[in-house]
């Protein structure tokens, strides 16, 4: 029932090399099809190339394909329309995120509405049966193509209630009985359809704007959805409060909590210019530019630099672009003739891939792996020992030590340089402590990361100070 250690830490510099990078660069290629059904040519300083092929040469290592249920508006995002996609990213060696948006149109945060062919199930159970149905055919039938997606979104921004009658209403509440109900059937479908095939997705749950997620995923964890590999955010100037730096500290937060899951970048974009290409109103104009990155292509693809370099820094595994390929052409939607995404795309008005595309060949400073071991004590049964540390970035919560039986071990990553403060504490005294709103600052051990792998080692029999 008390603090139990941190003034005697000593770091260790491990001889073992630093594993490779595992970090995700993406970009979903959703409009690739339509694009070059419409008579585009990507260009790769000046050659024309293959979009996909374009992004493979730049460091773009998957491709995030979206799947609607029956949108009879387009011929586009259907189950032959995918197939297609993800061949073209598998000829390529590009891993695959599957995108269901669970609805016949666009599912985002304030709208999750239910597909035409289920509109009349009114029954909760027989409502999920259908989800894990359709969710396990698609996938089923993918993997029998070849096809199966290394990663699964079960569902799209869902920051509001999935399969509604219409769109989400101002003070509308979520019925967590039956959004669990639901996200877990999808979930368990992955689950079985990957038990059945040498591929097993993993798993993500896709919120929009960092400021959204930590909340979402505390009630959704709470009403019992926790079968997930992935968290993926969407984050837009336009529309998130936050600054990239809160971004980073929201995924840093979000790793520690969920312990095992990958937080990521699901989706970001920035405009390159303010001019249009077409008659259509561009989504994102100078109202929504960030103060430190101007509407060029010089600001764009620093606005991609430094946004990966805050996931990066955060701990998140990976940035995927959304809808780099959206360029304007000939063709005519439901909205008019062209693109209204055209200034935000990784491609200039000509085609011609834009500096920002080797936003995944930057050399970004990565984090170094850190290993805190104390020793000198077993946890009494039942009462386990918890890490609190500032690197956790909140005062909120602090993590469970496991025993090896031979030494109590927790390892996380940081950034070289990166100051951290650290204390064990008993189980009781960390209830007390942060239910109290101690900031617990007594009895730290302090340290500075170096620019390796390190191993941080303590005695518990000493007291703290």
């Amino acid at each position: 029932m008390r603090a139990i250690a941190g003034v005697f830490a000593a770091l260790v510099l491990l001889s073992l090399p630093a594993a490779a990078h595992d970090f995700t660069f993406g970009a979903d290629l959703s409009f690739a099809n339509e694009m070059d059904d419409c008579g585009t040519f990507f260009k790769d300083k000046g050659v024309q190339k293959d979009v996909y092929a374009i992004f493979k040469d730049h460091g773009v290592n998957l491709v995030r394909i979206r799947i609607w249920n029956n949108a009879t508006w387009t011929k586009y995002s259907n189950l032959d329309d995918v197939k297609r996609s993800i061949a073209r990213a598998k000829a390529q060696g590009q891993q695959v995120l599957l995108d269901f948006h669970y609805s016949d149109d666009w599912a985002d945060p304030s709208k999750q509405v239910v597909p035409a062919a289920w509109a009349g199930i009114n029954d909760d159970t027989a409502l999920a049966d259908a989800l894990y149905r359709y969710t396990y055919d698609t996938l089923t039938a993918l993997d029998k193509a070849g096809l199966m997606p290394d990663m699964v979104q079960t569902g799209n921004e869902i920051n509001s209630e999935i399969l509604m009658p219409g769109p989400w209403k101002t003070g509308q509440t979520i019925n967590w009985a039956r959004n669990a109900k639901l996200l877990n059937a999808a979930i368990k479908a992955v689950r079985d359809a990957g038990a059945h095939s040498t591929m097993r997705p993993k798993v993500m749950l896709h919120i929009a704007e960092p400021e959204n997620a930590e909340p979402w995923l505390a009630t959704a964890t709470a009403a019992g959805v926790t079968d997930f590999d992935l968290i993926g955010i969407s984050y837009y100037p336009k529309w998130s409060k936050d600054t990239l730096a809160g971004l980073g500290a929201t995924i840093n937060r979000l790793r520690h909590r969920y312990r095992g899951v990958g937080v990521l970048v699901a989706e970001t974009a920035y405009p390159w210019t303010l001019a249009w290409a077409d008659s259509l109103n561009n989504q994102v104009g100078e109202a929504d530019l960030m103060p430190a990155y101007r509407a060029t292509p010089e600001g764009h693809e620093q606005y991609l630099i430094d946004l990966s370099q805050a996931v990066i820094a955060g701990g998140g595994v990976g940035v995927i672009t959304w809808a780099p390929d959206h360029v304007s052409t000939g063709c005519r939607t439901r909205w008019g003739q062209g693109s209204d995404w055209e200034n935000a795309t990784l491609f200039d008005f000509h085609g011609d891939a834009l500096p920002g595309i080797d936003f995944a060949r930057h050399q970004y400073t990565w984090p170094v792996t850190v290993t805190f071991r104390f020793h000198g004590m077993t946890p009494p049964p039942g009462q386990p020992f918890y890490l609190w540390g500032d690197f956790l970035g909140s005062n909120s919560f602090a993590v469970r030590l496991p025993d090896d039986g031979t030494a109590l071990r927790y390892s996380t990553t940081m950034m070289p340089g990166q100051k951290i403060r650290f204390q064990v504490f008993d189980g009781l005294s960390l209830h007390t402590r942060l239910l109290s709103g101690d900031k617990i600052v007594a009895g730290f051990a302090t340290q500075t990361i170096p620019n390796a792998d390190t191993a941080i080692d303590d005695d518990l029999t000493k007291p703290a100070e």
